[in-house]
């Protein structure tokens, strides 16, 4: 058995994996949460669902690891029996200096502490995760598997933006993408269960969750992705804006007396569906605009919109479209969300089949109609899979 320990530290979290990388199976999940406030809350769970909870203070990284350690040696699995081979780090944001997979050394660490300037809320996050796991396996390798890194393949055109040159390289100003695990385990799951070569397909992967973001992959490359320097730019999100006129911020700051820190605010946080429709969770304002909510109807349709147009642009940039991927939260459950993202495109050769979108499954599946020239794709995500088998990969290499 190859085992991996995943982990993804937040600023005040820590999720982790024990998975089998072979079976492609979770033997352990846990999240701990509220890390630095006077009450953290920990949970833990084994491949049967038994749960551990514990609701007690979880001063810092290094506290959340000790309680995992317990949870381990107390709850199960064994970790004498299920020895991880390495510990993969997520890590949000690579600049243009990773792209693959990369055995963390006091380098390493160096320049992801470095790149913080581009992922602030992130890169920390992410890196005191790296401190306190290597305190708590200090005998196996780490591996950090960025986020960016699968974007790290778009042309020049695709990821440079127009504004002048000098400014731009200074500051490092370009498009870097997130969601590149997601999109590159999805891209990959989607060949296999089309039973097709990876190199001959040309992908729409829409990932969609509370962050979302499209990437089209030409023969298993991402050749463009919507989100940018920040995850800021592209689709309507949860929270987040997505695509704007950056003269509203001008706008915003002149007229509305908005600082740097209030806007940042407003874009990330108050924006969105939850912004425009009152609800953040996509289940919330699919019922409320059913109902008759008008702010949620508006919400949803410009959610879809946006995700339409890209989908447009993508065929263009890739010539033509083999399949396209929904996957994550809300690609995966949200039946209305698909059927209105694709409605009009039948002249392109996309049609949903009703049926067929609407049944559930954990599975990866067709919703499109016999007819389709283009397949339309629902593929669950595995991006803590992904990162274990990368992490694999480069131990292994």
């Amino acid at each position: 058995m190859t085992t991996v320990l995943v982990v993804n530290s937040g600023s005040s979290s820590l999720k982790y994996q024990l998975l089998d990388v072979e079976e492609g199976e979770a033997l352990a999940t846990g999240l701990v949460e509220r890390i630095g406030q006077p009450e953290g809350l920990a949970t833990h769970s084994d491949a049967t669902g038994r749960e551990l909870r514990d609701e007690l203070a979880i001063p810092d990284h290094d506290a959340a690891f000790a309680w995992m350690l317990r949870a381990f040696a107390d709850h199960g699995p064994s970790l004498e029996a299920h020895p991880p081979v390495a510990v993969g780090h997520r890590v949000v944001q690579g600049g243009a200096r990773f792209f693959e997979p990369t055995v963390i050394t006091e380098l390493v660490k160096i320049n992801i502490d470095e790149l913080s300037v581009l992922a602030p809320l992130h890169n920390p996050a992410n890196l005191a995760g790296i401190v306190a796991a290597e305190r708590a396996f200090p005998d196996v390798p780490h591996v950090a598997v960025f986020d960016t890194a699968f974007h790290q393949t778009m042309p020049p055109a695709a990821y440079t933006y127009a504004i002048d040159r000098e400014v731009a390289e200074r500051h490092r100003v370009r498009r870097y993408g997130f969601h590149g695990t997601s999109h590159r385990y999805v891209s990959h799951a989607a060949a296999a269960y089309l039973g097709r070569p990876i190199e001959e397909l040309k992908l729409i992967v829409l990932h969609l969750g509370n962050g979302a973001s499209a990437c089209a992959v030409d023969a298993g490359r991402s050749v463009e992705t919507s989100m940018g320097m920040t995850p800021l730019e592209g689709l309507v999100m949860g929270t987040r804006s997505g695509d704007l006129d950056p003269a509203v911020l001008l706008h915003l700051q002149r007229r509305a007396r908005l600082d740097v820190d209030e806007v940042d605010d407003l874009l990330n946080k108050r924006s969105g569906i939850l912004g425009l429709g009152g609800h953040r969770d996509m289940r919330d304002l699919v019922g409320a605009a059913e109902s008759g909510d008008a702010r949620a109807e508006l919400a949803l349709e410009v959610y879809c919109h946006r995700i339409r147009s890209y989908v447009g642009a993508y065929a263009a940039q890739l010539g033509r479209v083999d399949a396209i991927v929904f996957t994550a939260g809300v690609g995966e459950n949200a039946a209305e969300v698909r059927r209105r993202a694709l409605a009009g495109l039948e002249g392109f050769g996309v049609e949903i089949d009703a049926t067929r979108n609407s049944e559930r499954s954990r599975e990866a599946r067709t919703i499109s109609a016999e007819g389709s020239r283009t397949q339309v794709l629902v593929v669950p995500t595995n991006e803590e899979l992904e990162i274990a088998r990368q992490t694999v990969e480069v131990i292994a290499g």
